[in-house]
């Protein structure tokens, strides 16, 4: 599924659309519907500079279980063991 975010809107935002893109990620993650990885992923980011990222912003890293387990996959689809 693609989203489309109309021109207008990006406007109204009064950012790129690579920051409008990384605020919804942000608020994404906030809000616990995305894990670490899959925020990271999605923003183009390594994970520590996103990291950093809500850091600068507030928002502490929620890191349970489930992330871990996806972390450890994610490592080990990439090569590292």
């Amino acid at each position: 599924m693609s989203l489309v975010i109309s021109d207008e809107f990006v406007k109204a935002s009064q950012m790129s659309e690579k920051d409008l893109m990384l605020e919804i990620i942000v608020m994404l993650f906030e809000r616990e519907k995305i894990s670490l990885a899959k925020a990271s992923y999605l923003a183009g980011m390594h994970q520590l500079e996103f990291q950093r990222s809500i850091a600068s912003r507030g928002i502490c890293v929620h890191y349970g279980v489930e992330e871990f387990r996806e972390d450890v996959k994610s490592l080990q689809e990439n090569g590292w063991r």
